[in-house]
C-alpha cells in the first residue's frame, strides 16, 4: 500500500457512519450483508447507507457482489491487512522482537485475514 492509498482508506473511515458500517461488515465475515441489512444494523436509511458503502467500496475497503436482486457487501480483508502492514512498516526501526508478534496476530486473525 502506498501513501495515497492509505490516505484514501483513512478518509473513507473518517466519518462515523462509514466506520460503523465497515465494522458491521467486518463482523459479518465473508458472507457479507445487503445495504439494507447494514442500514438496519445501524438504524440508518438505506439510500444514505448506499452512498456510504459506495465510498467504502471506492477506497477498496469493501467489495460487492450480486445475489439475485440484492447487492451484498463484504469487508475486503486484504485491504485492511495492507493498511495495518503499511502502518507497521519499519516498526521500531526493524526490531523484529517488537513487531513480529503483531504481524503474526494480523496474519492469523480470522477477521483480518479473511479466513474463517
Amino acid at each position: 500500500m502506498d501513501v495515497n492509498s492509505a490516505l484514501e482508506t483513512f478518509a473513507a473511515l473518517s466519518q462515523e457512519t462509514r466506520l460503523w458500517a465497515f465494522r458491521v461488515l467486518v463482523q459479518a465475515g465473508p458472507t457479507g450483508l445487503s445495504a439494507g441489512d447494514v442500514a438496519d444494523a445501524l438504524g440508518s436509511r438505506q439510500n444514505t447507507m448506499s452512498s456510504h458503502l459506495k465510498l467504502l467500496s471506492s477506497a477498496g475497503l469493501i467489495t460487492s457482489r450480486r445475489d439475485g436482486r440484492q447487492v451484498i457487501y463484504s469487508a475486503n480483508y486484504d485491504t485492511v491487512k495492507s493498511l495495518v502492514f503499511f502502518l507497521m512498516d519499519d516498526c521500531c526501526a526493524g526490531n523484529a522482537g517488537v513487531c513480529h508478534p503483531n504481524e503474526e496476530a494480523v496474519g492469523s486473525n480470522a477477521g483480518v485475514s479473511g479466513q474463517s
